[in-house]
């Protein structure tokens, strides 16, 4: 499952980016349970959730505040090139929600591994 959140200083360069990150990232184990191997690899599949509140800031006060959250007509389209981007990358359909829309998504996290990738730091 992948939660991504897109602010209005994100650009099409960010999403081919973070594509090719995610889809080449070994995080899967290997035969010797060695983290080796990548979504490909293991003929993965990806459900994508769009996220705004992934920019809560909490420095001020104590209500979150989501300025930094981007706008829909330009996070609606990145969202969407998101996604296709990723299916291009796999080479078939992935899932994903209703963009702003209040849904419920379980995740069953089997493992110990929570990534956080932003494409404001790259390096």
């Amino acid at each position: 499952m992948i939660l991504v959140g897109i602010e209005d200083a994100d650009t099409s360069e960010d999403i081919s980016w973070l594509v090719r990150k995610i889809v080449n990232l070994r995080v899967f184990d290997d035969a010797n349970g060695v983290m080796n191997l990548s979504i490909q690899d293991v003929g993965g599949d990806i459900l994508v959730i769009s996220q705004f509140t992934l920019f809560a800031s909490y420095k001020k006060g104590n209500r979150p505040s989501w300025l930094r959250a981007g706008h829909h007509e330009h996070s609606i389209p990145l969202y969407k090139e998101f996604c296709h981007q990723l299916e291009m990358a796999l080479g078939k359909p992935i899932g994903t929600g209703e963009f702003g829309a209040d849904m419920k998504v379980e995740l069953l996290n089997d493992g110990p591994v929570t990534i956080c990738m932003d494409t404001k730091n790259k390096e």
